[in-house]
């Protein structure tokens, strides 16, 4: 039986909407999840009271709110695929020797030789303000939306102070040691040895935490954490099938908080941000879905509890898209096939993502089978009309609109009465007959008015 809403445990809600956030930094599945477990047993073992825990562990699971704000940004100026480049970049230190091995590794790679050579060059002369400009945009999106999210000023500051250094030599404002959170310093740790733990074993992340020491980090969490990691299960528990009912628990019992209605709006809407930040061609492309669905919904005579549930489906329909590389998303020309072929894996990432959440799984369907067809000739399943319901059939209808009068990397914007006219051929046989007879009806309303 599905629990209702209101007992749907926040953890369990923001735990599996972590996933999103691995899938645009580039790392393996869980990556919050084990910086969560990792985090939260240092903050334990420093003595931290329930209340401080509960605000730590969930900067741990949104430290990566704001990676999708510059992902666009990595491609223009590296002229690389932004996943595999945050996935590698997580794993240099910072040192002049290898950054500098860094950026001729990745940049440009694929592009010719001209621009290639522009792009390093331009990265070598401005590589310090570059840095900075990309972890701002990163870190103070990702904070600005766990405000609306209602995390506290402690989980919300951890998340912007992320890559400040103990030093004062990290980013983006050199923030003094005595200034940066401590959450922000227990989250960076925990990335730190996350990354080079998947990477290269438990070895590799006692070595790379140690080094940093006094540079990257207070050497109070350092030790810490390598007094942490003399315990084997300490490691086991990463590699462990039972991780994220782990992680779940950990919330101390008394401070644990619970999903109503009124936030899983907030949670559906503050996710449809991240989405949108992923392509400059996407920005609001959510949320008007979700607006166009709602008004579709209204025409068709659906209740509201019902146009509710769909205006979190219509937020949350692309979330999938946080997989995909920008070098695919915002591409000019036509994509390769093997290119569509990964773009055709996005709503699976979407279903995936979402099923795991009780009072999403109506939503889970709507991602799923958004770019469904009712004659079987959509993505990924190819599924027929009888196998489509409704609320997939109305937020099809929706997105499709707003795809056609959006500007695209490919082409411009399609006035309102082109658009209609296009998915008029279709209706009935691709796209449902009822659902766009409501979207012109709305339309008509719109432009008369």
């Amino acid at each position: 039986m599905t629990r209702a809403p209101e007992q749907l445990g926040l953890a369990e809600l923001i735990g599996a909407l972590s996933h999103a956030l691995d899938l645009t930094e580039g790392q393996p599945r869980g990556h919050c999840i084990r910086c969560c477990w990792i985090g939260y047993k240092i903050g334990e073992g420093i003595g931290y009271a329930p209340d401080e825990l509960s605000d730590l562990y969930y900067t741990l699971l949104l430290k990566d709110l704001g990676c999708s704000s510059n992902a666009a940004r990595i491609c223009e100026l590296y002229l690389a695929e932004d996943q595999a480049f945050k996935h590698d970049f997580k794993q240099i230190d910072g040192s002049l020797p290898q950054a500098l091995r860094f950026v001729l590794g990745h940049t440009g790679l694929s592009a010719p030789m001209a621009d290639r050579f522009r792009a390093i060059i331009n990265i070598l002369r401005n590589g310090g303000e570059i840095s900075r400009e990309l972890i701002e945009a990163r870190c103070t999106r990702g904070a600005e939306i766990a405000r609306m999210m209602r995390f506290s000023p402690a989980v919300c500051s951890g998340i912007e102070c992320l890559d400040e250094h103990w030093d004062g030599r990290g980013k983006p404002t050199g923030m003094d040691r005595r200034n940066i959170p401590q959450n922000a310093q227990i989250a960076l740790l925990a990335q730190v040895a996350d990354v080079f733990f998947m990477a290269n074993g438990k070895e590799a992340a006692i070595r790379e935490i140690s080094n940093r020491a006094t540079t990257w980090f207070d050497p109070t969490l350092v030790e810490m954490f390598l007094a942490l990691a003399e315990d084997e299960s300490f490691w086991e528990a990463l590699a462990a099938k039972d991780l994220v009912s782990r992680v779940l628990a950990l919330e101390p019992q008394d401070i644990r908080r619970t999903a109503d209605e009124s936030y899983l709006d907030d949670v559906a809407l503050a996710f449809a941000k991240v989405i949108d930040a992923k392509s400059p061609y996407t920005a609001g492309h959510s949320e008007r879905v979700a607006l166009f669905t709602d008004l579709i919904a209204e025409a068709l005579g659906e209740d509201k509890a019902t146009r509710r549930s769909l205006r979190r489906a219509a937020l949350l329909h692309d979330i999938g898209k946080l997989g995909l590389s920008n070098t695919i998303l915002d591409k000019p020309g036509k994509l390769t096939e093997e290119e569509f072929a990964v773009v055709k894996k996005h709503p699976v990432h979407s279903g995936e993502i979402l099923s795991g959440i009780p009072a999403f799984r109506e939503a889970a369907i709507v991602g799923l089978g958004h770019h469904e067809k009712l004659d079987g000739s959509g993505y990924p399943r190819g599924i027929k009309a009888s196998q489509i319901n409704r609320a997939t059939r109305i937020v099809t209808v929706a997105d499709i609109f707003d795809a056609l009068t959006a500007e695209r990397p490919y082409r411009a914007a399609m006035p309102v009465s082109q658009a209609l006219a296009i998915m008029e051929k279709e209706a009935g046989t691709k796209l449902d007959a009822d659902c766009f007879a409501a979207l012109s009806r709305v339309m008509a309303t719109a432009i008369a008015a």
